[in-house]
């Protein structure tokens, strides 16, 4: 029996690898094919490092081998890893390594807060649909791995994304709803199911998320952030170069304290976030039936009063009303409703934070991301 090699490009034109469109032969992957008798060599070259995909690789081209050519043909594979190139570092410092952008988002606004409850994803939701209708091209990002409750605000917690193809490679075609584009880890989790993963595998899972995807050309993509200073936190600045932080609170003194400390995160040295401002939720509290009555169940200003103190821009106040919770449980953000003091609100703040975008983006050059290293058994956050 003698191999012959026209057949042994015609089985590996069958198989791709891992990640890829296009098939083995087609996108480069194999570099050279020598058959001597029943013996086959097969020099392919992969641009990830995983074990698994190489594992995956050298048993896909023995089995199309074996199956298409010879069952009796012994089949050796080289795997040579190609490094991919390498990422642009500050000359000034050359441990900071700019962030991986994607193609087509002008601005990335996290949206955070430092403790839970305060109402994060309600103005997430209310800001990007505020932003859709001023005509901007807007996406979210449900960054809150643990608490996904965005697909629940825009009405489509049952949607699945589509898989498109995009310069022959796969990617996820994000939800669209009230003309904003939607991604949630949400879309991939029954309703009664607990998300219980460790810091790695929710990165993994969120890095899918964002460059997975095809979001097209956004104007702003809001990433809503789980409550607190943590390990999603950290994955999402060491992925993604963000253009700025706003942070939510209450206006009560546990909750401004936490804000304080989401501020504080994002101006560390070594991480170095232009925080846009703060944003007061559940300001003041006004019933139906007293619209010019203002009660100021959490206390008052306390979030106005923390920016002042921080020397951060405040963005503005949201009333604590019941239709807003009504709107988010029936999946329709308030700030859709037309000619209410609500949609007043919303759009004064999101004036407000683009203002504050134009502003940064004038002043100040281009975020970069942040590496972060171990050592010694901990985490370590490097320009």
């Amino acid at each position: 029996m003698k191999l012959n090699k026209k057949e042994i490009l015609a089985a590996l034109e069958t198989i791709t690898i891992s990640g890829e469109g296009k098939n083995m032969v087609d996108s480069g992957a194999v570099q050279n094919v020598m058959c001597f008798a029943d013996e086959v060599v097969v020099d392919l070259k992969i641009s990830t490092p995983a074990m698994h995909i190489k594992k995956r690789a050298e048993a896909d081209v023995i089995a199309a081998i074996k199956e298409k050519v010879s069952s009796e043909a012994k089949v050796q594979v080289n795997i040579q890893v190609e490094a991919p190139p390498k990422q642009e570092s500050n000359p000034s410092n050359p441990n900071l390594i700019k962030g991986k952008p994607i193609p087509g988002i002008k601005n990335i606004i996290a949206v955070a807060s430092g403790k839970g409850g305060v109402g994060k994803s309600t103005v997430t939701a209310n800001l990007a649909v505020t932003l859709s209708k001023m005509g901007f091209k807007v996406g979210v990002l449900d960054a809150d791995i643990y608490g996904p409750s965005i697909p629940i605000m825009f009405d489509v917690a049952m949607e699945r994304p589509l898989s498109i193809n995009v310069d022959g490679k796969s990617k996820m075609k994000p939800i669209e709803s009230y003309g904003v584009k939607v991604l949630s880890i949400g879309f991939f989790t029954k309703p009664n199911q607990a998300v219980i993963w460790r810091g790695p595998m929710a990165s993994k899972a969120l890095n899918q998320l964002i460059f997975d995807a095809a979001w097209g050309e956004l104007d702003f993509m809001l990433v809503d952030l789980p409550p607190g200073t943590g390990d999603i936190h950290l994955s999402i600045m060491q992925s993604l170069p963000i253009t700025g932080a706003v942070v939510v609170s209450t206006p009560q003194t546990v909750a401004l304290a936490d804000a304080r400390k989401g501020v504080a995160m994002f101006q560390q040295e070594n991480i170095n976030v232009p925080v846009l401002g703060i944003i007061e939720n559940m300001a003041y509290f006004t019933p139906e039936e007293l619209p010019d009555n203002k009660y100021y169940i959490f206390g008052k200003e306390g979030a106005r009063n923390l920016a002042e103190d921080l020397e951060v821009p405040f963005l503005g106040e949201i009333p604590l009303v019941q239709s807003i919770r009504e709107a988010g449980d029936a999946g329709r953000p308030a700030a859709l409703q037309t000619a209410t003091p609500l949609e007043e609100a919303f759009e004064t703040l999101t004036r407000n934070v683009v203002e504050e975008t134009v502003n940064r983006n004038d002043a100040l050059p281009p975020t970069e991301a942040i590496k972060i290293t171990t050592m010694a058994g901990c985490s370590a956050i490097k320009k």
